[in-house]
C-alpha cells in the first residue's frame, strides 16, 4: 500500500510514476555521450584499467588549471568527506558547520571524537562566517557548502577567503561544491591554486547526472590529500564511471544547457510559490527550502501518499522541507500534491513516517543517532 511505503527512509523500488524529488538527484541521468561510454567500456570491466583515472585527473586539472598532483579522484565526493573529516578533527579539535547544512561530516565527527558545533546560517541564508570562527577556536575543520543544502544559497568567496584568513592555524577550510554548476558562484579552486589550507570536492552526481556511477574529485595541495589518504586508502575506480566522467568533461555544452534547464524549471517554480504566497528560501541550486507551515514529517507522508516523494527534514527548521528540482511536469506533479496538502484536501493523509533506525542522506546511508 502507498502509505505504506512512505514509512520507509528510502523505499525502493518506488510506486509506479512517482515523482522522485527528494535525494537532489538531477532527473536527466548522464549525458548521451555518457551512456555510450559506459556501453563502450563495460566489457573491459574485468581489468583495473587505472590509466584511465589518470586522463581523467589530467582532464580534469588542465581544465581547472591546476596541477594534477592536487586532485585525487573517488567514488563520488560522501568519501572524500568523511576522509578529511577523520583525517583533520579529534577529541581536541573540532567540526564546525552550518546550520541547516549538509549532514555526512558530523556524523564523520563522531567517528573521530570531535566536538560538533552547528553554527546557524544568517538572515540571508549564507554562512555566518564570523560566528563560525567564533564557536571554533579549536577548530580542526570548516565544513562550507556553497551552494549550501540544503537551502541552495552560496557563500560568498570574500567570506570564504575571511574564513581562510582568520582560522586557527592548524586547521583546515573544506568547501563543498557539489552543487556549484547550478550557479553563477566563483570557485574556490585559485585559492587551493595559492596553496591554502583548504580541501574542494566536486561530484559528478549532481548537474553531470551520475548519481548512481559515482565519481568525485578532491583538490588540494599534495600534502593534504597524503593526510586523507591515510583514511581512505587507494583502491581502483570503477571503470563506467571514470568513462562517463571524462566524456562529460569533453561535452562542451553540457554543463551550460543543464543549468540553463534547471534555473528556467527553478525559478518558474518560484514564481508559482509566490503566486501562492507560500514561504521558500530563494536558491541558486537545484533543490530549495519550502516553509509548510506544519511539522515536516506529516507534509512528507502526505506528499509521498500522493506518489510525491520529496526531501527530508532538518531539525533547526521543523516545518521546512527540502525539495529537488525534477523536470517541469515534475514540477508541475509537486505543486498539484502541495496544494492539496496545503489546503487540507490530503489531511487524511498527514501520517509521519515511524522513526528509522537509518537515514538517508542522499545516496549516504547512516544511523540516525548522529551528531
Amino acid at each position: 500500500m502507498l502509505a505504506n511505503a512512505s514509512s520507509l527512509p528510502y523505499p525502493r523500488p518506488y510506486p509506479k510514476d512517482a515523482v522522485l524529488i527528494n535525494a537532489n538527484e538531477n532527473p536527466l541521468g548522464p549525458c548521451g555521450v555518457a551512456c555510450d561510454a559506459v556501453n563502450s567500456i563495460a566489457s573491459e570491466g574485468g581489468r583495473y584499467s587505472e590509466w584511465m583515472t589518470t586522463d581523467l585527473i589530467k582532464t580534469f586539472a588542465a581544465g581547472e588549471g591546476v596541477k594534477p598532483e592536487y586532485v585525487r579522484t573517488f567514488p563520488g565526493s560522501s568519501g572524500p568527506l568523511h576522509y578529511s573529516v577523520l583525517a583533520f578533527t579529534s577529541p581536541s579539535k573540532s567540526y564546525i558547520t552550518a546550520d541547516p547544512g549538509y549532514e555526512a561530516g558530523a556524523h564523520a565527527a563522531k567517528a573521530s571524537g570531535a566536538r560538533v558545533v552547528k553554527v546557524p546560517l544568517t538572515k540571508t541564508y549564507t554562512h555566518d562566517v564570523k560566528a563560525m570562527l567564533a564557536a571554533g577556536p579549536d577548530a580542526g575543520m570548516f565544513y562550507v557548502c556553497s551552494p549550501n543544502n540544503p537551502t541552495g544559497t552560496l557563500t560568498s568567496h570574500s567570506d570564504i577567503e575571511f574564513l581562510l584568513a582568520n582560522k586557527p592555524k592548524d586547521s583546515i577550510l573544506l568547501v563543498d561544491e557539489a552543487y556549484i554548476h547550478f550557479s553563477d558562484a566563483s570557485t574556490a579552486l585559485d585559492l587551493v591554486k595559492a596553496d591554502k589550507d583548504l580541501i574542494v570536492l566536486r561530484t559528478f552526481s549532481k548537474i553531470y547526472g551520475m548519481a548512481g556511477l559515482r565519481c568525485g574529485f578532491a583538490i588540494a595541495r599534495p600534502d593534504l590529500l597524503e593526510k586523507m589518504g591515510a583514511y581512505s586508502g587507494w583502491s581502483a575506480m570503477p571503470i563506467t564511471a571514470v568513462a562517463a566522467a571524462m566524456a562529460s568533461l569533453k561535452d562542451p555544452r553540457l554543463v551550460a544547457d543543464r543549468k540553463h534547464i534547471n534555473t528556467t524549471i527553478r525559478e518558474a517554480t518560484f514564481e508559482w510559490l509566490s503566486r501562492k504566497s507560500y514561504s521558500f528560501v530563494p536558491s541558486q541550486s537545484n533543490c530549495f527550502m519550502l516553509d509548510a507551515k506544519r511539522p515536516a514529517k506529516e507534509v512528507i507522508a502526505a506528499m509521498a501518499a500522493q506518489n510525491v516523494f520529496i526531501g527530508r527534514p532538518w531539525p533547526v527548521w521543523p516545518t521546512h522541507v527540502r525539495i529537488t528540482v525534477g523536470t517541469q511536469s515534475e514540477m508541475e506533479r509537486f505543486q498539484e500534491a502541495f496544494q492539496r496538502v496545503d489546503s487540507g484536501a490530503a489531511v487524511s493523509t498527514l501520517r509521519p513516517a515511524p522513526e528509522s533506525s537509518t537515514i538517508h542522506l542522499d545516496g549516504l546511508v547512516i544511523p540516525t543517532t548522529r551528531a
